[in-house]
């Protein structure tokens, strides 16, 4: 069961009957301090009973809900807190959802919302619904939002209306995912209706704002978006929660600004509309710190009240998706989804009860995730017309004896900049120089133009030899690669077609490391154990060739994002994110 839904008849006539003692319990944790997040109290000497997927009671006296059948769990004093919720991740990279779930559930997360926005630029419809079925029937509700398509490849941008009212009619579906703010902006009249439609349907708009000035904040929020999990401090966090949205702190993998955006906690604000999400994990930090225990610890360690920090990813995420009713807090006719910890200030999973099942008991799964198998063309989406040749990658210049061209700088690891940059022309082509750090970069479409590149060059990445390909690049349906050796790149981008999905290092005319990711080009099929050890590799084999980035496949992946200033890259050019333009590599004067 991985939706969540409003009680059925029959489920309202057997918690009732519980609950006036005409019926006995299912389960009962006694003897604890229950945190009531609708009131913040913790609640000392009180029990929760629940009747198959529901809870049915909550009180001092709870021995009218106990029988003979009844599994009775003494507390003994320790905190009961409701299920942990993560309102903003990215699933549908990686990990199979029965690899990641193994150790995600196991820490007290029992309900996530998810992105669908990688799916839909390489299979459409077909692979949001594929991926949505994945998460279907798992041990734990999984949700997820529809994806807006903000893209820099015109070819990937932009889903029908049509289309999206079919998959906002879905009932896993919550609303639509994260519109970045410049493309709302840059094409209002392809974003405007689908934001008419997600109203209409009663679903929330999220929201994505980085960057954005307070004029042109208000604008955005005025459109209708109803949160935003970009700010990654305190004063941004608080000029959000103004213009009455719900900020979303991330600690994950991509950003960590818990501590940052904790200094709110000083500042007197009502912190009823600020959640904690990861905004997605890696193999590593799911094995190593957990999952949305750990992001409620580091709040709690941050200074946040711990009650504070439970409701932040309990209660105030339930109320922003309009599921309170449902999720978020232990309370009669709500989903039996808790956990007990040691105390308040220990978010350390004893027990994880999950729609009224013990699914984990002292950090040992009880109910093993559902495994699910992709239909095959899932597993065959990277088409490409023939095999890449090392001169798909060449950069004529003509004659001339040097060009001025557009170069994406690297800012950051993920920031980026346009510089111009004059590069001499040897036999009538621009060539990379790892020597002065100029590689080559190129996107290559394999989904709606199959084949079809656009070559420039990048500042910044480090490498001295070889190339590095992914097949999983944002918003886009691209292999991106970058390299110092045109036959490198090509044989990278080969071994992606031969995987049908995945990322590679290449040195040398040899592949020195690969992690396989048939499922869409995104998705694994291995465990989370060797994915770690996988992305490990790919690591080291690009440090060892002079990268200095700490994970240079998020690198890669972002360099075709619409979210991220400023100069980015797609099949069909540079785009500069400030206009939306795309642009050639050559400046003619």
């Amino acid at each position: 069961m991985s939706l969540c839904l409003p009680m059925n008849l029959r489920e309202s006539e057997a918690v009732m009957k519980v609950a006036l003692g005409q019926e006995k319990a299912d389960l009962a944790v006694v003897n604890a301090k229950v945190l009531n997040v609708y009131t913040g109290e913790l609640l000392d000497g009180w029990s929760v009973s629940t009747k198959g997927k529901r809870v049915a009671y909550t009180g001092t006296s709870p021995d009218h809900t106990l029988g003979p059948e009844t599994l009775v769990i003494d507390a003994k004093g320790k905190t009961v807190i409701p299920g942990l919720i993560d309102g903003h991740a990215h699933l549908a990279w990686l990990f199979s959802i029965g690899e990641f779930l193994k150790y995600a559930m196991k820490g007290g997360t029992t309900t996530i919302i998810t992105e669908t926005m990688e799916a839909f630029p390489i299979a459409g419809y077909d692979g949001v619904s594929a991926f949505l079925d994945s998460l279907k029937d798992q041990p734990i509700k999984i949700l997820g939002t529809a994806p807006a398509m903000v893209s820099t490849s015109k070819a990937a941008s932009g889903i029908s209306r049509e289309t999206l009212g079919k998959i906002l009619a879905r009932e896993d579906i919550v609303g639509l995912g994260e519109s970045y703010w410049q493309g709302v902006f840059q094409e209002p009249e392809k974003m405007l209706p689908l934001f008419e439609e997600t109203r209409l349907t009663g679903k929330t708009l999220e929201g994505h704002s980085a960057g954005a000035s307070a004029k042109k904040l208000a604008a955005y929020i005025s459109a209708g978006i109803s949160s935003c999990h970009e700010p990654i401090d305190a004063q941004q966090a608080l000029e959000r929660l103004r213009l009455g949205i719900h900020v979303m702190a991330r600690e994950g993998s991509i950003r960590r600004d818990v501590e940052a955006i904790s200094q709110i906690k000083d500042m007197g604000a009502e912190l009823r509309r600020l959640t904690l999400v990861t905004d997605g994990v890696v193999p590593e930090d799911l094995m190593e710190k957990g999952y949305m225990e750990f992001v409620v610890q580091k709040a709690i360690d941050c200074g946040f009240n711990p009650i504070t920090a439970v409701q932040m990813a309990t209660l105030n995420a339930a109320e922003h998706f309009s599921l309170d009713r449902m999720i978020g807090g232990i309370a009669p006719g709500r989903y039996a989804d808790f956990l007990i910890i040691p105390d308040i200030r220990k978010i350390e999973a004893e027990y994880v009860v999950s729609n009224g099942r013990i699914i984990a008991q002292e950090g040992r799964l009880l109910v093993s995730p559902r495994e699910h198998v992709f239909p095959e063309p899932m597993r065959q989406t990277v088409r490409l017309p023939r095999k890449i040749e090392p001169s798909d990658f060449a950069v004529s210049a003509g004659t001339r004896q040097s060009a001025d061209v557009r170069v994406i700088e690297l800012v950051t690891d993920l920031v980026t900049k346009e510089s111009t940059m004059t590069l001499p022309v040897v036999e009538g082509q621009i060539r990379a120089d790892a020597g002065q750090d100029i590689l080559k970069i190129a996107a290559t479409d394999r989904s709606h133009e199959p084949g079809k590149t656009f070559v420039g060059f990048i500042r910044g990445f480090g490498m001295k030899a070889g190339a590095i390909a992914s097949s999983s690049s944002w918003d886009t349906s691209d292999i991106v690669v970058i390299g110092a050796d045109d036959a490198d790149m090509a044989l990278a981008v080969n071994r992606i077609y031969e995987l049908q999905g995945g990322s590679v290092v290449c040195a040398y005319g040899k592949i020195v490391a690969e992690i396989h990711t048939p499922v869409m080009g995104i998705i694994s099929d291995a465990p989370v154990e060797k994915l770690a050890e996988q992305m490990k590799a790919i690591r080291k084999a690009a440090s060892d060739l002079g990268v200095g980035f700490p994970d240079p496949l998020l690198t890669l992946a972002a360099l075709t994002g619409a979210a991220i200033p400023y100069l980015r890259i797609c099949e069909e050019g540079l785009v500069n994110l400030k206009d939306g333009k795309t642009l050639g590599l050559f400046i003619e004067n």
